[in-house]
């Protein structure tokens, strides 16, 4: 069997293989960290949704159903359909009024093409109005 810098030509395959098989596996976990800094955060997600809402949602008038832990309940009628739908605004507690008792009515922002698409608070947005106590 021939031999090539001293190794023979089985022990020089094996060696190959074993090469390509790190250089794979690298790539792939290089490739795996990429992916997963890319993609955008749940939280992110939200965030976008509410801003684009906020930009070139309808507005309407809604009515507060119930407000449970960070969760608001509202429903709200478009073109005679009535969705009701809750917003998460456990990001959102500093633009929260302290008491819930002031509020007077709710504004709903709503995706025209999706009216279930709705928010009524957002960061640059409120649909919240508050009555002033004297």
């Amino acid at each position: 069997m021939p031999r090539v810098l001293g190794l023979s030509w089985a022990v020089a395959e094996a060696v190959l293989l074993a090469l390509a098989g790190v250089l794979v596996v690298l790539g792939a976990l290089i490739g795996y960290r990429a992916w997963k800094r890319s993609r955008i955060t749940p939280e992110e997600r939200e965030r976008r949704r509410r801003s684009t809402l906020v930009a070139a949602g309808k507005m309407s008038d809604a009515m507060l159903v119930e407000i449970r832990d960070d969760l608001l309940f509202y429903s709200y009628g478009v073109r005679g359909v009535e969705y009701t739908a809750s917003q998460d605004v456990s990001m959102l507690k500093q633009h929260m009024p302290h008491d819930f008792s002031t509020i007077d009515a709710v504004s709903v922002k709503y995706d025209p093409k999706n009216p279930a698409n709705s928010i009524v608070l957002a960061e640059r947005w409120s649909g919240l109005r508050v009555s002033k106590v004297v």
